[in-house]
């Protein structure tokens, strides 16, 4: 009966952990730099209305995939669609912060895999593995 009561404990002790590592990657630089681009696009009638344009030319492309039948000019079409909204300038920023952002969680992720022997990170994603 012990071990339930310091298994209790442990479990307890880790999610408190976890819980503070949570808090303290949402104050991280470069998660508080994530949110305020994230809004800048988001505020940004350039970028919504470009994010429209590629989303309904992206859903286009679907179908015709699933048809069969994709042409060159979609293809073309959404390339030049994603070049564009990635030029724009608020939407630059946020796809650097995104990338730095993602750097700092991969070196996190390196630091809690390293003890278990696993990659934490795709783990605790839910990922299968083939």
């Amino acid at each position: 009966m012990e071990t339930d009561t310091i298994s209790g404990t442990e479990q307890s002790d880790v999610s408190s952990l976890a819980s503070r590592l949570g808090a303290a990657i949402a104050d991280m630089p470069e998660y508080q730099r994530f949110l305020e681009t994230q809004m800048a696009v988001q505020n940004s009638e350039e970028a919504q209305q470009k994010i429209s344009e590629f989303e309904q030319a992206h859903e286009s492309y679907m179908l015709s995939r699933q048809s069969g039948s994709v042409s060159q000019d979609q293809i073309q079409r959404l390339q030049n669609l994603q070049s564009e909204l990635n030029s724009i300038p608020v939407m630059a920023e946020h796809l650097e912060a995104q990338a730095a952002l993602e750097a700092r969680l991969t070196e996190l992720n390196d630091v809690i895999s390293e003890p278990l022997s696993i990659d934490f990170g795709q783990k605790a994603g839910g990922c299968c593995e083939d």
